[in-house]
């Protein structure tokens, strides 16, 4: 019986040939990879210069450094780096920087200034400042708030210098900060820093911790001294007004009586005038018209008592006539008036 024995190839074998199929595979598609792979590289690349700004910014685009188009809120584009880049700075952000405290924490060799009268005060201050011209802001100052910083203390140092202790503490605070606000903006337009400040905000002017009570006890009597200065000018404001009414009151009610007494003598006047010319016409008729008129106006007043002739003559010396309840009922006094003589 014949045998045949098969010719397999060896592990060698199999395994150059599977490296051989492969690299012709890798030959026939490494440029489309290679292609490929640059393009998501390239549109990668070109992505990246899309960006965003928001409302209230403003874009500024450099072309290898300088500066070449500014860009509204919304997306846009730029060229990516290193052809051009994008600053986004916001024109309308209120920021502020402070000197002599950082939050609550004190800071000293900033605070501590020489006040005009050779004292010693710790002021404190808040400064708020905006970006008007981002170029200016982005390009003209290296670290344009450590500037400002140091144009902040400079201006506090030169008003405060210029100011007795009293003032910068208690009389002329808003002073203060109105020419510490002009003397910082004077700087920082001098030094084209695109920056505008908005304000000034003292936050606290004290002596040194050692004579504080002392200065605040001071303090507190001027503030006294003041309050009891505004009670009387108040009180005076109350009470002069009321005076001065009431003298025009008085002065009114005397021009009134003035006018009541003339107008009264006038009439009077004009009365004894009328009863004269009527009296020269019949003086008889006229003083006897004005005697009964006067005995008319005077004897209902008194007490009155009528007798007969002979029997007054009788009763006259003995009675008590004025008191009409001891007399008689037929003897008391009559209560009509008599008219006539």
């Amino acid at each position: 019986m014949k045998s045949y024995q098969l010719n397999e190839p060896s592990l060698e074998q199999q395994a150059g040939e599977q490296f051989e199929h492969a690299a012709n595979w890798l030959n026939q598609r490494l440029p489309r990879l290679l292609i490929l792979v640059a393009g998501l590289i390239g549109v990668l690349w070109m992505s990246s210069g899309v960006y965003s700004v928001d409302p209230g910014d403003v874009g500024v685009v450099r072309t290898f450094g300088k500066e070449t188009a500014r860009t509204e809120p919304g997306l846009n584009y730029r060229f990516p780096w290193p052809f051009q880049q994008a600053d986004v700075v916001s024109v309308e952000q209120i920021r502020r920087v402070e000197v002599g405290f950082r939050g609550a924490q004190r800071v000293p060799e900033e605070a501590l200034m020489l006040t005009g009268d050779e004292n010693i005060v710790e002021a404190q201050i808040v400064v708020q400042y905006r970006v008007a011209d981002p170029s200016k802001y982005l390009f003209r100052l290296r670290e344009p708030e450590v500037a400002l910083l140091a144009a902040t203390e400079v201006a506090l140092r030169s008003t405060v210098g210029s100011m007795t202790i009293d003032q910068v503490m208690i009389e002329e605070r808003s002073r203060v900060q109105d020419d510490a606000r002009v003397f910082i903006q004077r700087l920082m337009d001098t030094y084209e820093s695109g920056m505008v400040i908005t304000e000034v905000k003292l936050q606290a002017a004290d002596p040194p911790d050692a004579v504080r009570d002392a200065f605040h006890d001071v303090v507190r009597a001027r503030e006294d001294k003041e309050k009891l200065i505004n009670q009387a000018k108040g009180y005076q404001a109350d009470i002069l007004p009321k005076a001065r009414g009431e003298a025009q009151k008085i002065l009114r009610e005397a021009e009134g009586y003035k006018e009541k007494r003339v107008l009264l003598a006038q009439g009077e006047a004009s009365r004894f005038l009328s009863v004269l010319a009527e009296y020269e016409k019949s003086r008889e008729v006229t003083r006897d018209r004005l005697h009964l008129e006067t005995m008319e106006k005077i004897l209902p007043d008194t007490d009155k008592v009528i007798l007969d002739g002979d029997l007054g003559q009788r009763l006259l010396p003995l009675l008590p006539l004025s008191t009409a309840p001891l007399l008689p009922s037929a003897l008391r006094p009559a209560t009509e008036p008599v008219k006539g003589k």
